[in-house]
């Protein structure tokens, strides 16, 4: 038997444990993984009153701001075999995945640390009025909610309290709950690297509770979250006037175009279809195939597919892992069927063993079916040929979602105006649609959801920018 770990919440620099805890399974083996404290009303209250008085009262100037998170980036390297692992058993992700998580993360805080040296206003002209000197001054804009969702439960947690340490903000981080021990032992790292009390807490339950007490509580000026668009609203109307950065759904496109490199397209395609059993927000859901090379590269994708390995995530070879859990497995075996009780018809895949759902690829899809307008959120892709350009453009903006969309093609024209086509935030040539860079602007349209990750990008939603007159007569 595995040992179970046990972890405590983090509120005002100090490990606080509850009457009740949060059991985490290990996503293949369904075994007994942790169990962590859950927080009532009143830890809540702890936490966002510990937050505001380390806003209020102790300083954390720029330079202790870098020096904690470049500490950071340096633990977590430190600490990469360990994370990873907890990550595979938390989420099924396969483990090569992981360490590319934890490595990516430890990127994404070198990113904010740097950023903390760089919040500087600037000097305003000032044509019109003789006696007056114009500037701007940088302020952290408060206390700082991060809600956070399971798939990526390091990184996109460093890309929501990397910025907001970075900017001068404590962070009060409510981490998806099924993922929560990477959470904690990333705060316990925090502690370690030397962030001043109160400026991490970390407290966990689910958001009908926890995350509503954040929202409903108006001593938080800013509100940070990743997850399903429905909450995303739901936050945004609760909030009021208060700021959020929400990167919500998608149900992501990649057009592979007459002149594309059909091999390369149909290898990478193969594999970012499925990457975390289909569970990333920028996953190729749909790929439109124009009609002249559809044959071709369908045959190619599907020998590709053919070569992925399913399995233990903590196997090093391993391609795809379980889902989150047998319920979400459940529900893309549904809305398959579905689907094909519609017309669709599956090429490949379409088997379920407990929540591991095998890689599924489906054709003769049309826009009405789930599998089509809606995120699935699983290792499902459906496959749609097109006639005219035009006709594929309208099909990728034909959708409530817009975060990124990928064209393979070798027509240098295209390749500079597809980016003023698509409806998206974010346009990738010559790659599928799933591809992020830590540093780059993230974030969609559309109920994609508004403002941008990538820690030079989020931080100036952070930051309070207070315009300065001197009158100099």
């Amino acid at each position: 038997m595995s040992t179970v770990i046990s972890e405590k919440m983090l509120i005002n620099g100090e490990w606080v444990g509850s009457e009740h805890t949060y059991k985490v399974y290990n996503k293949f083996t369904g075994e007994l993984f942790s169990e962590i404290a859950v927080a009532d009303e009143k830890l809540v209250d702890q936490a966002i009153k510990a937050a505001v008085n380390a806003h209020e009262q102790t300083t954390f100037t720029p330079e202790h701001r870098y020096q904690v998170l470049m500490r950071m980036a340096d633990l977590l390297l430190e600490k990469q075999e360990e994370l990873a692992t907890i990550i595979t058993k938390e989420v099924g992700k396969p483990i090569s995945d992981a360490n590319v998580e934890v490595r990516r993360s430890v990127s994404t805080l070198q990113l904010s640390a740097e950023e903390a040296k760089k919040l500087v206003g600037e000097i305003i002209p000032n044509y019109n009025a003789q006696g007056r000197f114009l500037y701007t001054v940088k302020k952290p804009i408060g206390v700082v909610a991060a809600i956070t969702p399971f798939n990526f439960p390091l990184n996109l947690i460093v890309h929501k309290v990397g910025p907001a340490l970075a900017a001068g903000n404590p962070v009060i981080l409510k981490p998806a709950s099924n993922t929560a021990t990477v959470a904690i032992k990333l705060c316990q790292l925090f502690v370690e690297a030397g962030v001043p009390k109160g400026y991490v807490q970390c407290v966990i339950g689910s958001g009908r509770t926890v995350g509503e007490q954040l929202l409903q509580d108006e001593r938080i000026a800013h509100y940070t979250f990743t997850g399903s668009p429905e909450v995303g609203k739901h936050i945004q109307e609760t909030i009021g006037l208060r700021k959020a950065t929400l990167e919500l759904g998608s149900n992501s496109a990649t057009i592979v175009h007459s002149d594309a490199n059909i091999d390369k397209a149909a290898t990478k395609l193969s594999k970012m279809a499925f990457s975390n059993a289909g569970q990333v927000c920028i996953s190729v859901q749909r790929m439109y195939v124009h009609e002249s090379v559809y044959d071709v590269f369908l045959k190619k994708f599907l020998d590709e597919v053919s070569l992925l390995k399913v399995g233990d995530p903590l196997c090093p070879d391993t391609d795809i892992g379980p889902m989150i859990s047998e319920k979400e497995a459940k529900r893309v075996e549904q809305w398959v069927q579905e689907a094909k009780e519609a017309g669709a018809q599956i090429l490949t895949g379409a088997k379920r063993v407990g929540s591991v759902f095998y890689p599924t690829v489906i054709t003769n899809a049309e826009t009405g079916m789930k599998i089509v307008d809606e995120e699935i959120f699983g290792p499902v892709v459906t496959i749609i040929p097109y006639h005219r350009l035009e006709e594929a453009i309208d099909l990728v903006n034909h959708s409530k979602y817009g975060l990124q969309a990928g064209i393979y093609t070798s027509d240098l024209n295209l390749s500079y105006q597809i980016p003023y086509l698509l409806d998206v935030g974010g346009v990738v040539i010559n790659d599928t649609c799933c591809y992020r860079a830590d540093q780059m602007p993230y974030g969609g349209v559309k109920e994609s959801g508004n403002g941008k990750e990538g820690p030079a990008y989020a931080i100036q939603e952070l930051v309070k920018t207070v315009t300065v007159v001197v009158n100099l007569e």
